[in-house]
């Protein structure tokens, strides 16, 4: 891992190196491990020269790929051969710093989502976590499941709350067993000659793929469900009973869905609202940790 740019000893004032600034600065919760990673990936060779072409390639590909549909929408659909396919890509090129973001993306995301099961009084609701340790797992629907999970959980949540006449309410006691402190280096990325695709280049480059081989639902599901953000954010922010995070979230009005086109760029964002919410919980953690608080799980007393 590159760090001589998070070095204070290299800053120059005529010439700042903005990641350096972004990674010094405070103001946004995110695991330390992200942060600098992401910043790499930022000023990585591949964002400055190879994203610019790939975004291009990507909005003319997609637009076909559109025709094409509207007229053979069975032809390609396979989840399974798109997932081998991502497997591959990821593993033989894209780099160590993306990767890490994208698979620590799925074990953040099912934490989010247990911790909000964990924590509303009078209902139970299911999980399926996805924490991906290898690029076997991405074989197993791995993107389509996430997006999946995402819905049903909506879905099941609110059907429950309706059915109990229950509300997301402010929770004194929280429990944050299901929230992991992890740096997520336990996991070793290739990192050969040929892996070299900074995140951003790297999803703009698989998203036709999406497109290609998932059906219309599926694949315009997949796009509206980054505005889910929101969503979940004010679902973190009733427990919490402040909604001071719902600031950090850029993907919302999920009744307004954007154009399938900006999917590549909202699913960058969709990983950073992630983290921050993510964070603000392992604080959380943190703090009774500090303080001595022990919170049963539901279902359980101590």
């Amino acid at each position: 891992m590159k760090k001589d740019i998070f070095e204070i000893e290299t800053h120059d004032n005529r010439d700042p190196n903005p990641w350096l600034a972004l990674y010094l600065d405070n103001s946004i919760p995110i695991n330390d491990t992200t942060k600098k990673v992401l910043m790499l990936d930022n000023d990585s060779r591949s964002a400055r020269y190879l994203q610019p072409l790939l975004v291009f390639w990507s909005k003319i590909t997609m637009f076909f790929i559109h025709i094409l549909k509207f007229f053979f929408p069975k032809l390609f659909n396979s989840s399974k051969f798109l997932h081998i396919i991502l497997a591959w890509g990821l593993k033989r090129f894209v780099s160590p710093n993306a990767n890490l973001l994208i698979f620590r993306h799925f074990h953040v995301g099912s934490e989010i989502l247990q911790f909000i099961a964990g924590n509303i009084k009078g209902i139970d609701i299911k999980t399926s976590p996805l924490k991906p340790k290898d690029f076997k797992d991405v074989k197993d629907d791995l993107f389509l499941n996430h997006d999946l999970n995402l819905f049903n959980f909506v879905i099941n949540l609110n059907s429950k709350l309706k059915e109990k006449g229950e509300t997301i309410s402010y929770v004194k006691e929280l429990d944050t067993s299901m929230i992991s402190e992890d740096q997520f280096d336990h996991i070793k990325f290739p990192d050969k000659w040929t892996n070299i695709l900074d995140l951003r280049s790297a999803i703009e480059l698989f998203t036709p793929f999406y497109q290609l081989f998932l059906t219309a639902n599926d694949f315009v599901r997949a796009s509206n469900s980054l505005q889910l953000d929101e969503t979940i954010a004010v679902y973190v922010s009733q427990i919490l009973g402040t909604p001071g995070h719902l600031g950090l979230v850029n993907n919302k009005h999920p009744m307004v869905p954007r154009s399938t086109y900006s999917a590549a760029y909202n699913l960058v964002l969709h990983g950073l609202a992630a983290e921050t919410l993510h964070e603000v919980l392992v604080n959380i953690k943190k703090e009774n940790a500090r303080d001595g608080i022990v919170v049963p799980k539901k279902g359980q007393e101590y």
